[in-house]
């Protein structure tokens, strides 16, 4: 086959060890002595694997290869599976030992005599026969097999020790239906290897494993439904909260399909599946989301008849033939006295604990998004803005009384609008740690759905599409959290930090973790749900049921005397008031509603979210398609209050009057009897329905306030300093302020206080200046309000400017100091992280991620470390020294100036989104504003900015580069973004577009 290109190198990997005696690994005089196969990528063509398999018959071939069959005969029934399997392994290890080194392990022999061994089962089975062995190192394994098609197949074998693969099936499946599409067959093959390469990176970057030699038999996946005695000897190591299945019920699970494929059934033997797990299909995959519970929760909805709500329940409750979720198969313990109706909690209490999932404005309409805040803001619940910001004009409430303003506020790791004024105007908070339709991605809108408005919004450029880094790209240990939640309690001490985190094995000991560091909120984000708009590999296959995360958190935090403390949410997939118990019985004091949400209001489904062409006019930003969206707050408060009334229902039958009462009695719950599923009848929630032993007095729900040491902040001092400054009086300047590292987030409480009052354009300049001596602590300077002035000679810590929202940072050395500033570091790492606006002049050399997702900012700073400017999306920076590696890595916006001195700069820059210049001399008359046209006037605006430093700081670096500008300018290389560069032309080209459907222009 032609090459595969682009494949990255980092899927470079090592198929084969050795011939011979075991090496010596730590022998360092045998380096080199043992040979190595290599391949491009680990997917391989039929020819590819047929010239592997031939290997030997080259001169000097060091390689020896072996195929083994991975099938029996059909006549032994599922009865023959475990003595072929053990026959398979023993057979791997005898070939090993005679001196075999690439093993094949192959399904080419099945036909109507023969059964396959699932390939899987057997990667898993021989790869861990022959760790126990001690051969593992001596062989290569490569599978040949019919039931990889799927990205997900290929990471299963990959992750339990397949080094390369052969989707033969799938590749003479493409081969049959090229020709009929008009593509060559080596180049349908060429796009299908490519798509399956990308798709593996994509979930190793998810992982955060960088090569494929480090995920081959990493084993980075849950296992549900499991029986423990399989999974330890055919997976040993994989985490199972469920038990389940063994080896006897997928060996008859595998003779039943054999025999729908060779038997005398017509139907099963000749017509393939038609599929349908992500788009509903006749006769397809079973979906609770189906054309007949759309449209009855709608009418039930428009019409306000809470019948028709109770037959839209009947049939989400009922699991019918297939079992589509865990809780399908729960049922309730009736084991108490039921209470009359009348006496359980009204609704109107119990849908105040109810919220809206995070979904942006961007990612679905002004109309869609307002009309959940007004009808949550109704009902005292809680909408959530998601990861897009928010438009200021929402803070104000509506002449009817309504508001739209959304009570939690998102703070993601792309920082989308994330401003001081923003978080004042927040009852929550929620750190975007992880998602659980995502998990281990941070959001993605596509730039043909960034129009002026949503870029305004976001602060970022129309056009560009917008990419949050991996969350969470400035937190690296439970320090780093415990930091965030500090500094968003400063800038708004009224509201609720909340961490959203993923369901996951393992999720327990990080809520507690999470508790620890004093947030006041966790959510536990589950596997279902998530917007049409996220990709296949990571809705399918990706994250775990909520039911099991939300148990362990519940377990772990009761267990260890945490839970009083914070509140835990659940949510993903939630429809009915059935859910909602059940969720409130495991543990939690809150539910999310996030697609019942929006199909309450008119979504039907399409998954067209990320094309912009949604027809109902929820997940689009087209002006035309807009207007057809028809939906009232009404239909979504029905929504609420009819799940509510169902809960209140169930909490009658169950014995319960009030909601907490519910929380955390997981042995109110049972296994369904009347699911008559033969692979069902093993299951075992014995640990997710655990009730923790917890020491008498120990809290089981959320009934305690997080201390957050607030009184201790420095900002207290300055806030009480300003008091008549803040209120609109005469300009302040506080001299000699000493600072150390233990006054963290120093200026973010004032700032705060400066947005609540005068909104993010904040003060005039320099009207609360403050001069400090000694060592700012963490997040100095964090989300400084416009018109707030900190200068610091000393030094600071790490996330110095973190979400700058229009004040300026000026540090410098002290004067005592003899440091050269252009060869010490002066703040830490990750500086001015996710800035909006504002400015910051460092006479010093910054560490690693600085200015990392900055979108606004202008800084000068003297050298950065790795990964500077890394997802930048506006703004302007000026280095004055060297840079660090990977610089500019995700940079989609802005413009960096890089004083390249030794030459080696190109070397050290990521080219991928970027072009490098250089800085143009001026022409023409200059602008009021230089900062306002970013293509051109580079000469002007680099100085400016130079010249604006060496008067903040009196650096000695940027003296010697004025003195002689003529020879340094040209040593100065412009780091362009290509997508900001288009969208630029593209503005200047066509005048400013007015606001879409009569929205006022923000100033």
């Amino acid at each position: 086959n032609p090459p595969i290109d682009p494949i990255r190198e980092e899927l470079v990997m090592s198929m084969v060890s050795l011939i011979g005696p075991r090496p010596n690994l730590l022998d360092l005089a045998s380096g080199g002595g043992h040979k190595r196969l290599e391949v491009r990528q680990p997917i391989l063509s039929s020819v590819d694997l047929e010239k592997i398999r031939r290997i030997e018959d080259y001169e000097e071939s060091t390689f020896r290869t072996y195929t083994i069959d991975l099938i029996y005969p059909a006549a032994q029934g599922a009865e023959g599976m475990p003595t072929a399997l053990d026959a398979v392994c023993r057979r791997a290890g005898q070939v090993v030992q005679e001196g075999f080194n690439i093993l094949v392990l192959s399904d080419r022999g099945v036909d109507s005599d023969h059964v396959g061994i699932p390939s899987l089962l057997a990667m898993g089975a021989v790869h861990h026969y022959l760790i126990r062995e001690g051969l593992r190192t001596e062989v290569g394994l490569v599978v040949e097999t019919g039931e990889a098609r799927r990205v997900h197949d290929f990471c299963l074998l990959a992750g339990y020790g397949a080094e390369a693969i052969n989707p033969y099936l799938a590749l003479d499946g493409i081969a049959h239906l090229a020709p009929k599409l008009g593509v060559g067959i080596e180049q349908a093959h060429a796009n299908y290897i490519k798509a399956i390469s990308k798709g593996v990176m994509k979930v190793m970057s998810k992982m955060g494993i960088s090569t494929y030699q480090s995920y081959c038999g990493a084993q980075i996946f849950d296992a549900v439904g499991l029986s423990s005695e399989f999974v330890e000897r055919y997976f040993a190591g994989t985490h199972s909260a469920v038990e389940g299945v063994g080896l006897a019920e997928i060996a008859e699970e595998t003779v039943r399909r054999h025999r729908a494929a060779f038997g005398d059934d017509p139907v099963l033997r000749d017509a393939l599946d038609v599929g349908g797990e992500l788009a509903y299909r006749l006769r397809g995959e079973d979906h609770f989301w189906r054309p007949r519970t759309i449209s009855g929760l709608q009418h039930a909805v428009r019409a306000g008849d809470y019948r028709k709500y109770k037959q839209y329940a009947e049939l989400m409750n009922d699991p019918g033939d297939g079992v589509k979720n865990l809780r399908s198969l729960f049922e309730f313990r009736f084991d108490r006295d039921p209470v009359p109706l009348e006496e359980v909690e009204p609704a109107t209490e119990i849908v105040k604990r109810f919220a809206t999932g995070a979904m942006s404005f961007g990612s679905i309409s002004w109309e869609a998004h307002t009309n959940l805040a007004i009808a949550m803001n109704r009902l005292g619940g809680r909408s959530n803005t998601g990861e897009g910001g928010e438009e200021a004009r929402r803070y104000e409430p509506l002449p009817n009384g309504d508001s739209m303003r959304s009570r939690v506020k998102q703070i993601a790791s792309g920082r989308f609008g994330v401003t001081a004024e923003y978080l004042v105007n927040a009852d929550d908070i929620q750190i975007k740690m992880a998602q659980g339709a995502k998990p281990g991605e941070g959001g993605q809108l596509p730039g043909h759905k960034v129009n002026e408005w949503i870029a305004r919004v976001r602060h970022s450029t129309p056009g560009v599409g917008l990419i949050s880094p991996p969350p969470h790209h400035d937190i690296y240990s439970i320090e780093d959290l415990a930091q965030l939640i500090h500094d968003l309690k400063n800038v708004n001490p009224r509201a609720r930090i909340s961490v959203k985190l993923v369901s996951e094995i393992g999720v327990g000991t990080i809520a507690a973790g999470v508790s620890k560091a004093h947030a006041d909120h966790v959510l536990i984000s589950g596997c279902e749900g998530g917007t049409g708009a996220s990709p296949l590999t990571s809705t399918q296959n990706a994250g775990s049921e909520w039911e099991i995360g939300l148990a362990e958190t519940h377990q772990t935090l009761v267990l260890n005397d945490l839970r009083g403390r914070i509140a835990v949410q659940a949510d993903g997939g939630m429809r009915t008031g059935r859910d909602v118990v059940v969720a409130a019985l495991l543990g939690a004091d809150e539910v999310g509603f996030g697609t019942g949400a929006l199909i309450a209001q008119g979504c039907i489904m399409m998954r067209k979210c990320h094309l912009n062409t949604c027809p109902v006019g929820v997940a689009t930003q087209d002006p035309e398609l807009r207007k057809r969206f028809k939906a009232r707050p009404e239909d979504v408060v029905n929504f609420f209050l009819f799940v509510a009334e169902d809960v209140r229902e169930w909490m009658a039958r169950l014995g319960y009057r009030r909601y907490r009462e519910m929380i955390g009695h997981a042995d109110r719950l049972d296994v369904r009897k009347a699911v008559d599923h033969w692979k069902a009848r093993g299951l075992d929630f014995g640990r997710v329905f655990s009730v923790p032993e917890a020491e008498p007095g120990v809290a089981i729900h959320q009934c305690e306030d997080q201390d957050h040491g607030l009184d201790k902040a420095l900002d207290r001092f300055l806030i009480e300093r300003a008091r008549s400054t803040l209120d609109g009086g005469a300009p302040l300047r506080i001299e000699n302020l000493e600072v150390g590292n233990v006054n963290r987030t120093v200026g973010a409480m004032l700032s705060g206080e400066v947005a609540r009052r005068h909104g993010h354009a904040g003060l005039p300049d320099d009207s609360i200046v403050v001069t400090a001596r000694g060592t700012g602590g963490q997040s100095f300077g964090a989300f400084l309000a416009g018109g707030v002035t900190l200068e610091l000679a000393g030094d600071a810590n790490d996330y110095t400017g973190k979400g700058l929202s229009g004040g300026r940072i000026v540090i410098y050395p002290a004067p005592e100091s003899r440091l050269k500033t252009d060869d010490n570091i002066i703040v830490g790492n990750t500086v001015l992280y996710g800035a909006i606006s504002g400015e910051a002049y460092f006479s010093g050399v910054a560490g690693e991620r600085f200015c990392v997702r900055n979108s606004g900012a202008r800084a000068v700073v003297e050298g950065v470390g790795d990964h500077g400017c890394e997802y930048m999306t506006g703004g302007c920076v000026v280095v004055l020294g060297r840079t660090g590696r990977n610089f500019a890595a995700g940079m989609s916006g802005g413009i960096a100036y890089v004083f390249d001195e030794d030459g080696m700069f190109a070397r050290r820059c990521n080219r991928a989104m970027v072009e490098l210049e250089a800085v143009r001399p001026a022409r023409g008359p200059l602008p009021a504003d230089l900062m306002r046209d970013m293509t051109r006037f580079d000469e002007p605006r680099l100085r400016a900015m130079i010249e604006r430093h060496l008067e903040r700081t009196g650096s000695p670096k940027a003296r010697m580069i004025l003195d002689a500008w003529e020879t340094h300018r040209a040593r100065f290389v412009k780091v362009m973004p290509v997508e900001f560069r288009k969208a630029l032309d593209k503005m200047r080209e066509r005048p400013v577009a007015a606001p879409p459907l009569g929205v006022a222009a923000s100033a």
